[in-house]
């Protein structure tokens, strides 16, 4: 059974760090885009970031413009998790972040083959 399991959230202040993880199991993790979608109250999930599918080592990752020089997302195939590493966070940042697996590139919310239930993520102004 496919499960994603997320960790890490919490909170922190304007201008601190975060690190999410994301544990998959009950599937071929190589074989999927991971990604990271956040909701924030009131508000649309949006996508966050992604990090392209991976036979070996070798993976791409792209990014929303809104995070694009602070966040960075990496995956591990010898663990089957796929990080967040936040820096340099503001209050906008606030939501709920989830992690989402797809056997094809992930563009936004809809159609994503799996989610996780979603870790809390606030930053104080």
């Amino acid at each position: 059974q496919v499960q994603l399991v997320e960790s890490g959230g919490g909170l922190v202040r304007t201008g601190g760090s975060l690190r999410l993880s994301c544990a998959a199991s009950g599937l071929t993790f190589t074989s999927y885009f991971m990604g990271w979608f956040r909701q924030a109250p009131g508000k649309e999930r949006e996508f966050v970031a992604a990090a392209s599918w991976s036979g070996s080592s070798t993976y791409y990752t792209y990014y929303a413009d809104s995070v694009k020089g602070r966040f960075t997302i990496s995956r591990d195939n010898a663990k089957n998790t796929v990080d967040l590493q936040m820096n340099s966070l503001k209050p906008e940042d606030t939501a709920v972040y989830y992690c989402a697996a797809d056997t094809s590139r992930i563009k936004s919310s809809s159609g994503v083959n799996y989610w996780g239930q979603g870790t809390q993520v606030t930053v104080s102004s």
